[in-house]
C-alpha cells in the first residue's frame, strides 16, 4: 500500500538543498509512496524544483499541517522544536530524524545514529533515508528548473548584454555574502577575481538578498571591478535555481548557493574557514574547496582564479 510520507526542513537555504537526496533515495525505493516537504515559505522554490517530492506544504507556523490528513512517516531533518512540531502534527506512526536534536526536538521523532564513513552532512541525512529502506550510495538532488525560469534568466541576463547561449555569453556567479560576516571573503578580493575573470572573457555575476550583500557588491565594485554585473534582489529561490543551471561556475563561501550549484552539479569553488569542508563543501567537489584553518582573509584571488583555469582545461 503507498505511503503519505513527510519531510520536515524548514530552513536555511543550503540545509533544505542538503536534504534533497533523503526524497530522491525514498522516491527511488517507494516510487508508489507520496512524499510532501514542510519548509518555510522563503525556501520554497527548492522543493518545488525537486523531482522526487511531490507536494510543498509551506508552513509559517506548525498548524499549517493538517493533521487531519495523518501521514504514515514523517522525518526530521532539522531537529529543532518549529520541525518538530510539525513532526507532532502529522499524525505518522513512524517518526524518525536527524542524528543532531535539539530543544526537545528527540521526544517526537527517534533520531537516526549516521554511519561511521558519513562524514558530509548530506551522506549524514541520506543515512536516515536508509534507516527506512531506501538505498543510495552517491546523493542525487533531483533538482531540476522550471522552463518559464529559464527563460525568465535568460532575459534578466540579455538586459546585462548577456547571451547565455552563446560562449562568449558564459558567465560565473560569484555570492560575497554570507549568513556570518566570519564566512565572508573579503571584497577587494571578489574585486580581484570578478577582474581576473574579465581577463578570462567570462562575466562575473553577483547575487545576494539582504543589505549586508548590497554593502559587500558596493565594495566589490569601488574596489575596481565596475563591469561586474549585480543581480542582487532581483531572483527568487526558484529562479536562482534556473540561474545557477546556466552558469559556468559559481564562487562563493559557505552559503546556500554554493550548495544550490553543487547540486546542480554547476562546479562549485568553495572559501572556507571556520567550517570543516569536509561536513559542508559543495557537495562532491571537495577538490574545488580552498582552506584556511586562520581566516578567510588568507585565502588568495590567485589561487580561485587558478581553479576557475582548470575548469578550462
Amino acid at each position: 500500500m503507498a505511503r503519505r510520507i513527510l519531510i520536515a526542513r524548514l530552513s536555511s537555504l543550503g540545509d533544505v538543498i542538503c536534504g534533497l537526496p533523503v526524497a530522491v533515495a525514498l522516491h527511488e525505493a517507494f516510487p508508489g509512496d507520496e512524499i510532501s516537504w514542510a519548509v518555510d515559505p522563503r525556501f520554497a522554490g527548492i522543493p518545488l524544483c525537486c523531482t522526487a517530492i511531490d507536494h510543498t506544504i509551506l508552513v509559517r507556523k506548525p498548524t499549517d499541517v493538517d493533521p487531519f490528513r495523518p501521514f504514515d512517516v514523517a522525518i526530521d531533518l532539522q531537529g529543532l522544536l518549529k520541525s518538530a512540531l510539525v513532526v507532532a502534527r502529522s499524525g505518522a506512526s513512524v517518526k524518525v530524524g536527524y542524528h543532531w536534536q535539539r530543544e526537545g526536538a528527540r521526544l517526537f521523532s527517534r533520531p537516526v545514529l549516521p554511519d561511521p564513513t558519513s562524514i558530509h552532512i548530506v551522506d549524514q541525512y541520506v543515512d536516515v533515508a536508509r534507516a527506512l529502506g531506501a538505498t543510495m550510495h552517491t546523493a542525487r538532488f533531483g533538482l531540476k528548473p522550471l522552463a518559464e525560469d529559464l527563460d525568465d534568466m535568460r532575459r534578466l541576463l540579455a538586459e546585462q548584454q548577456i547571451d547565455a547561449t552563446r560562449v562568449e555569453g558564459r558567465f560565473v556567479v560569484l555570492n560575497a555574502g554570507a549568513g556570518w560576516a566570519s564566512k565572508r571573503w573579503p571584497p577587494a578580493s571578489f574585486a580581484e577575481v570578478a577582474l581576473g575573470l574579465r581577463e578570462r572573457g567570462l562575466h562575473a555575476v553577483f547575487i545576494g538578498a539582504g543589505e549586508a550583500d548590497r554593502a559587500a557588491f558596493r565594495e566589490v565594485a569601488a574596489a575596481g571591478a565596475l563591469d561586474a554585473v549585480s543581480l542582487l534582489g532581483k531572483t527568487t529561490v526558484r529562479e536562482l535555481v534556473a540561474l545557477l543551471t546556466l552558469a559556468h561556475a559559481h564562487i562563493g563561501g559557505d552559503t546556500g548557493s554554493s550548495h544550490l550549484a553543487a547540486a546542480l552539479g554547476v562546479p562549485a569553488i568553495g572559501l572556507y574557514s571556520i567550517t570543516r569542508p569536509e561536513r559542508s563543501c559543495p557537495y562532491g567537489q571537495i577538490d574545488r574547496c580552498l582552506y584556511s584553518p586562520h581566516a578567510l582573509s588568507d585565502i588568495a584571488p590567485a589561487e580561485v582564479l587558478a581553479l576557475v583555469d582548470r575548469l578550462e582545461g
